[in-house]
């Protein structure tokens, strides 16, 4: 039995923070001592860009590599091809042969497992395993789904798109009656917020009013900063680019309320199992 968590950084809708808040996540739970892996599940590749692998066409292994290993009952070292980073925070990369695999994996016989099997040959070598999802709920996004514990949403701080919330939440609520039933939504994050107008406040009303009842919304609110755009091309997070920034400190707040969610599970687990 191991005690990594998996989370999926997960919301259909493009250019919500979602590859940010991996990385920095990522690299803010490395910080705090635990060994961490982020999988980039995006054919665009930009977790990998984003990490400072600008080659993504000339990577001989990658997620697309290891489904298609599983698919084909392949024999292949689980770990061989994941990149280390200088921050601490291992990387399995993506490049545009992902897009493939959304074909592929409809025609495997498991086709919604294929990830989780994957996970599962490496999982006792870490604590966490963020995985960064495509803007999209295809078949990459639902293996990542089937191989998670938890999700976190990442929500931008403007007009909430309240349908496009409601099918994620539908799909999630799929996987876990049909596929993975111990999967659990740890959270909204709220992203590119910008204190100078209305817009988060008016948002934080709606993403309540709609989904309070059942989801929780994070404490820490994530700023837009001109940092934090910049840091995507310097293959570091924004804890070595600018730590004193709004964004790293932001980051660092967010990365103590997961990690006390995963105290809490495990007390509650320990509970139970007394």
């Amino acid at each position: 039995m191991t005690n990594c968590k998996t989370i999926a950084i997960c919301n259909q809708k493009g250019g919500v923070g979602k590859t940010t808040t991996t990385v920095n996540l990522g690299v803010g739970l490395a910080m705090q001592g635990k060994k961490v892996l982020l999988i980039d599940a995006d054919p665009q590749g930009d977790l990998t860009t984003c990490l400072g692998w600008r080659d993504t066409d000339g990577l001989r292994v990658t997620l697309a590599t290891k489904l298609t290993d599983i698919i084909n009952e392949t024999p292949n070292e689980p770990l061989s091809g994941i990149l280390h980073h200088k921050e601490g925070v291992d990387l399995l990369p993506a490049n545009l042969e992902l897009s493939a695999m959304e074909y592929n994996l409809m025609n495997a016989l498991s086709r919604e497992t294929t990830m989780r099997t994957y996970l599962n040959e490496i999982k006792n070598k870490y604590d966490y395993i963020l995985i960064d999802c495509m803007p999209s709920l295809g078949m990459v996004s639902l293996n990542a789904l089937s191989a998670a514990d938890s999700v976190v949403i990442p929500v931008q701080a403007q007009y909430l798109p309240a349908k496009g919330m409601t099918q994620l939440l539908q799909t999630i609520s799929r996987v876990k009656k049909y596929i993975n039933p111990h999967l659990t939504v740890d959270g909204m994050l709220l992203t590119l917020v910008d204190n100078r107008t209305n817009l988060a406040k008016s948002t934080v009303e709606a993403l309540e009013k709609n989904f309070g009842g059942t989801i929780k919304l994070y404490r820490t609110f994530i700023p837009i900063a001109v940092k934090a755009a910049e840091v995507s091309s310097k293959g570091i997070s924004i804890y070595a680019y600018e730590p004193n920034s709004t964004v790293a400190k932001a980051y660092a707040e967010f990365t103590k309320e997961v990690l006390a969610d995963g105290r809490k599970k495990e007390r509650l687990h320990a509970h139970d199992a007394r």
